[in-house]
């Protein structure tokens, strides 16, 4: 990895603000990340984790996230079946459903082990229906975003080597052809 510690910082910054501005998401709104650790450092998914990377991405969004009073939804590894960490109270106010697993560096991953130390509750769950997420290293989001999925194209597309994504959504149109849309 060619990136520096604060580069990586920055870099994280940029791009998650680009996609939150695009997304336009509001308070309470959840926002998934998938994240890959080994990509970010140029190595293939799921080989070479790492916690320093982690740490200082999962800070980043989390603080991002944090100051717009946005809900984090970290997605881990197949080795969970993708479960998201999430603060205990959205929870209980969207009645997930609790899985019993505490993430680790190689079962759920980085990002998830550095968002555990961060958030205040957290709790596993098995799925989420989430309005807009981002994913660094090619982790597969989709299936936490509400359908309709429109893609986000972030300006900056790379986060050290890992390949970045990200989607957002919008209301289903229904209705024949006199259905009005806005």
């Amino acid at each position: 990895m060619s990136i520096t510690m604060e580069d990586l910082r920055h870099n994280t910054e940029e791009i998650v603000t680009d996609v939150l501005n695009q997304a336009q998401l509001k308070a309470g709104d959840i926002f998934v990340i998938g994240f890959s650790s080994s990509e970010v450092a140029g190595g293939v998914i799921g080989q070479n984790s790492s916690a320093e990377i982690g740490e200082i991405v999962m800070g980043t969004i989390y603080k991002l996230l944090h100051d717009r009073d946005i809900y984090m939804a970290v997605q881990g590894c197949e080795h969970i079946n993708r479960a998201l960490l999430v603060e205990s109270e959205l929870a209980e106010r969207k009645d997930l459903e609790l899985v019993n697993v505490i993430p680790a560096l190689h079962a759920g991953g980085s990002g998830q082990l550095a968002a555990y130390a961060l958030m205040h509750t957290p709790v596993e769950v098995e799925h989420i229906t989430a309005k807009a997420g981002i994913d660094i290293g090619d982790t597969a989001i989709g299936m936490h975003i509400k359908h309709v999925q429109i893609p986000i194209r972030p300006q900056q597309n790379e986060l050290g080597g890992a390949h970045v994504t990200a989607l957002t959504s919008r209301p289903k149109k229904i209705g024949g052809a006199r259905a009005v849309h806005f």
